[in-house]
C-alpha cells in the first residue's frame, strides 16, 4: 500500500501499474470452520471483490484479465477472493490484497509463443519399427487352419 497525492491510498501492482484502493471492495465477514469461542464473535475472514471493468486499469490489462480462465473470476468480470487464513483481520486483509496483486500481475505476464515441433527421424523410425513388431506378432497369433 502506498499513499500517492493523486489518487490516494493505492495498491501497487508493477511498476507502472497501480489500483486506488477505493476501487477494491472490502468487507469482513466471520470465517467458517472450526475455531472456539472466538469464531463466532469476530469477523476475521476477508471478502474482497474487484470490477476489472469498472478500474482504472489501462484498456490492453482489462482485456488480458478477462482472458484468465480463473475460477476466482466471474463472467461478468469480477475478481472475487476470500482470504480466512490467518486469526486476525490485518492478517487476511494483508493477504486478500497480495492475491489480488498476484492474480493481476499473473494475467498481465507476456505467454510465450509456442514453437511448433517435429519428431526426429530417429523417433519416427523408432515408432515405425515397433509397429512392425506388433504387426508381425498379431501375425504369429492367426490361427493357422482358417487360411487353408
Amino acid at each position: 500500500m502506498l499513499k500517492r497525492p493523486d489518487t490516494g491510498v493505492v495498491l501497487r501492482i508493477t511498476r507502472s501499474i497501480f489500483i486506488p484502493v477505493r476501487e477494491i471492495e472490502i468487507k469482513a465477514v466471520r470465517s467458517g470452520g472450526p475455531g472456539g469461542q472466538n469464531v463466532n464473535k469476530v469477523a476475521t475472514a476477508i471478502h474482497l471483490k474487484f470490477d476489472i471493468g469498472s478500474s482504472s486499469l489501462p484498456d490492453e490489462a482489462k482485456q488480458k484479465l478477462r482472458n484468465i480462465r480463473d475460477r476466482r473470476i466471474t463472467d461478468s468480470g469480477v475478481i472475487v477472493i476470500k482470504a480466512q487464513r490467518y486469526r486476525t483481520q490485518a492478517k487476511n486483509r494483508s493477504d486478500a490484497l497480495s492475491r489480488l496483486s498476484g492474480i493481476i500481475r499473473a494475467g498481465l505476464k507476456k505467454r510465450k509463443k509456442r514453437i511448433p515441433t517435429r519428431p526426429s527421424p530417429h523417433a519416427d523410425q523408432k515408432r515405425l519399427d515397433a509397429k512392425s513388431r506388433r504387426a508381425e506378432i498379431k501375425q504369429l497369433r492367426r490361427n493357422l487352419r482358417s487360411e487353408e
